[in-house]
């Protein structure tokens, strides 16, 4: 007999068998009666976005990959590609559906994997099978489902509370990081208590400075003040001593009174430390520099370059691999995988200052490798008329060709120690006489013949 299982009640149930009581109660408990757990806080992909550090550090990786170019192209024989206008690259780069652009769909995915380790989006086809919409799902509604025989297939629970299966080949699913390749794992459940730690110091330091009291000096007398003596000292030290325009002035106290200063509190100098590392932490769950997060403390000029580098080539090119293979495995056919791909361009994104540009320019042009065309359009300007060409040093030569070259090298050296020709016959006036004979027969500047006209 099949057991119906509905998700929340299911989990609850199951949790039910752990005991519980007042005096020390379970985390079931506490979320059963809409208490939050832990210090206070219950982390989820919601409330973790609360905390600065996982705000910034999502939007930092969502903005990143939905402002990157991503255009289809057409693979050429023997090697090479074309950039080509095609409908999956209308739906990637222009609009999904009718209700968003392609940077709101991407950024809302990117939101959804980072947060929940998931995202999903329903593909929409016409009647003969071409995709004309991508539709992103909240992963929350989403659960990944086996028939008996082992295919995959999505449960899906709508706003209005019903729930629709959709197969495996209409999803676009891509999964973080997980244990069965299926579907990914929260980063937020993995790290639930540094970002608990984070938003209970941000909590923390907001109930500090809002009901806390922060005295910044004391006045002691050593006696008892009446209400007329106490409001008259009070009086007197403000119209003297309080203000900007007043400070540094020197303080005289009467009757034995003494003045002292409060100071940063140990344990308040240690909580700005603790939010400072919380920052760091959280920075390290994303892989994200923390120059980023807005904390220069240990960037540099000569190595904020390099981690701008790092950046991309480390915590963005995974999400982007994950984004292309899943492009071309649920948007393209199998039988236009062999044709047409999607991929990311990075290029921009990874361009060094213009020096730098320049030098690694010159040496491709050199080379070879890049036209003037091929540098302009790296630099984003429009062709120029003859800039297609490539161009190489002449004292460079193929490696196959270094026999056949130094071979002709040599036919000329031997060519020279061979024997003189024998001269004519006729003694020494023979070559006097050959000469006057070839110039009879030759022909002045002019064109006409050097000897004259015969007769």
């Amino acid at each position: 007999m099949r057991q119906l299982r509905i998700p929340f009640i299911s989990d609850w149930l199951e949790r039910r068998s752990e005991s519980s009581n007042l005096e020390n109660p379970k985390s079931w408990l506490y979320q059963a009666l809409g208490i939050p757990t832990g210090k206070g806080i219950a982390v989820s992909a919601g409330s973790a976005m609360r905390s600065t550090a996982v705000l910034s550090c999502v939007r930092i990786l969502a903005e990143t990959v939905a402002s990157l170019p991503l255009p289809v192209y057409r693979r050429m024989k023997p090697r090479g590609r074309e950039r080509v206008e095609h409908q999956i690259g209308r739906l990637l780069q222009v609009s999904p559906n009718p209700m968003m652009t392609a940077f709101t769909f991407r950024e809302t995915m990117m939101a959804h994997i980072l947060l929940w380790g998931n995202c999903y989006a329903e593909i929409e086809s016409d009647n003969s099978g071409n995709i004309v919409a991508l539709w992103p799902i909240p992963p929350n509604r989403v659960e990944v489902m086996e028939t008996k025989e082992g295919d995959i297939f999505y449960r899906v629970t709508t706003s209005k509370g019903e729930q629709k299966n959709i197969p495996a080949y209409a999803m676009f699913h891509i999964p973080g990081l997980g244990f069965d390749g299926k579907k990914g794992i929260s980063v937020i459940s993995w790290a639930k208590q540094s970002v608990e730690l984070a938003l209970a110091t941000e909590q923390f330091g907001a109930e500090f400075f809002a009901n806390g009291t922060n005295v910044g000096a004391i006045a002691t007398h050593p006696g008892t003040l009446s209400d007329t003596a106490f409001e008259r000292l009070q009086k007197s030290l403000r119209e003297k001593y309080e203000g900007l325009g007043k400070s540094h002035r020197m303080m005289l106290l009467e009757e034995g009174m003494t003045f002292a200063k409060n100071t940063i509190p140990p344990n308040d100098a240690q909580f700005l430390e603790t939010r400072k590392f919380q920052t760091l932490e959280i920075a390290r769950i994303f892989r994200v520099p923390p120059h980023l997060l807005g904390d220069l403390e240990r960037a540099t000029f000569s190595n904020i370059e390099q981690q701008s580098t790092d950046f991309m080539v480390h915590s963005v090119r995974p999400w982007l691999i994950r984004w292309e293979q899943t492009i071309s495995w649920k948007l393209f056919s199998e039988k236009e995988n062999k044709v047409y791909y999607a991929e990311f361009l990075i290029e921009g994104m990874l361009r060094a200052d213009s020096p730098a540009r320049a030098a690694f320019y010159k040496e491709m042009f050199n080379i070879g490798v890049y036209s003037q065309n091929d540098i302009r359009a790296k630099e984003n300007e429009n062709p120029i008329e003859g800039g297609d060409r490539y161009f190489v040093p002449l004292n460079m030569l193929p490696v196959d060709m270094l026999d056949d070259y130094y071979k002709q090298k040599k036919e000329p050296i031997a060519d020279s120690n061979q024997q003189q020709p024998i001269t004519p016959e006729g003694g020494e006036n023979s070559d006097e006489e050959g000469a006057k004979q070839q110039g009879a027969t030759g022909t002045d500047p002019t064109g006409e013949p050097a000897g004259g006209q015969e007769d």
